[in-house]
């Protein structure tokens, strides 16, 4: 117990049994001994418990708020700012901050409460005229465990014969972490083995990979039965001046590399040639720019644009080339190819009526 007792006698002739027995009184309490530091240690456990409970509920509020909202963003990263994502992350990384400082700060009181308690060990041991040996950490104790180390005073029991140049070298075994490491991938290559080459438990990597093609060629051919393309008869295609086709293609036009190599307005450029002149180089009707644009000429680098583009859009694209006639966008490109003079072939009309067969009839 931290008290002080006083021990008082009249009689003068035992004054000094007094002063020895003062003298081995225990000393004043200056939180050093073992019931303070208990209670110490109680408090900051109890402050520790108190902090991981609140982290744990502001986690589990973010979490359950989060889940509530019906929204499902696409990506985060698109418009990290305007996504409903933001907060969730924003108290995440809070909360993730926050603790970090906390287990900071927990090592540190407690580096300091060991220091506090090996001076108070240090102290009693010089009270008690006996030598203080310090008390190994537990990372100690486990680091010694893990590697094996032979302690200082005792290498000369592992010191080997040679000498290099008055290097000597150790007898050292290796350490039990890394055999076990060794043994361990030992078992995992032959679980491994067992597993993927004796078995048909799980695939190989090639087989893996013909699975995944596998499988996205159904759930291409799904999609596709699930939104029918409309076919476009190459043969039979005529054009028309409809505004809507050839608003369409336009777009499809420059958001494709179509205008990186004939430019935004046509005109020309190095790779391709210019599309709104007389002269082309595979015919300038309608069915031979769509077979141009959907089949492509790899010999004069123009790709075959109908293996990734819809037929639809092959037909919207053809008809704003065609549309782009006599345009005369500024620096054309010099002509190449043939002169082609088209006629201009328009999509029967059934509600006009032909004059001459009537005539005929009369």
């Amino acid at each position: 117990m931290c008290q002080k007792t006083a021990i008082k006698h009249p009689d003068k002739n035992n004054s000094t049994i007094t002063t020895a027995k003062n003298a081995m009184a225990p000393l004043p309490c200056r939180r050093n001994c073992d019931d303070c530091r208990k209670k110490q240690q109680a408090q900051e456990k109890t402050l520790l418990k108190k902090l991981t409970a609140l982290l744990s509920m502001l986690l589990l509020g973010s979490v359950s708020a989060f889940a509530q909202d019906g929204s499902t963003p696409k990506t985060f990263w698109d418009d990290p700012f305007n996504s409903p994502m933001l907060p969730l992350y924003a108290v995440l990384t809070f909360v993730l901050i926050t603790i970090v400082l906390v287990l900071v700060v927990v090592v540190v009181m407690l580096r300091v409460l060991n220091v506090f308690i090996e001076q108070a060990a240090k102290e009693k041991a010089t009270r008690l005229g006996i030598s203080y040996a310090s008390t190994p950490s537990w990372w100690s104790k486990l680091w010694n465990q893990a590697n094996d180390l032979v302690p200082l005073e005792e290498e000369k029991s592992i010191e080997l014969d040679h000498n290099y140049d008055g290097i000597k070298e150790l007898d050292n075994h290796l350490p039990p972490w890394w055999k076990g490491l060794f043994y361990g991938c030992i078992v995992f290559a032959v679980i491994y083995m067992v597993v993927y080459h004796f078995t048909d438990s799980f695939p190989l990597p090639e087989q893996e990979y013909q699975n995944e093609l596998a499988a996205a060629d159904d759930a291409a051919r799904i999609l596709k039965a699930s939104q029918p393309a409309e076919l476009i008869d190459e043969n039979t295609l005529l054009y028309s001046a409809d505004a809507e086709i050839i608003s369409r293609g336009k777009l499809v036009f420059s958001s494709s590399n179509c205008a990186s190599c004939h430019r935004a307005d046509g005109g020309g450029n190095s790779i391709g040639p210019n599309l709104t002149d007389e002269f082309w180089l595979h015919g300038g009707d309608i069915k031979n720019i769509y077979h141009t644009i959907n089949n492509g000429f790899v010999e004069k680098a123009m790709p075959a644009w109908g293996k990734v583009m819809s037929q639809k859009d092959v037909r919207d694209v053809a008809f704003y080339v065609m549309s782009l006639q006599g345009s005369k966008p500024a620096n054309p490109k010099a002509p190449q190819g043939e002169r082609f003079s088209p006629t201009i072939e328009l999509k029967p009309d059934t509600t006009r009526v032909d004059s001459l067969n009537i005539a005929l009839k009369k």
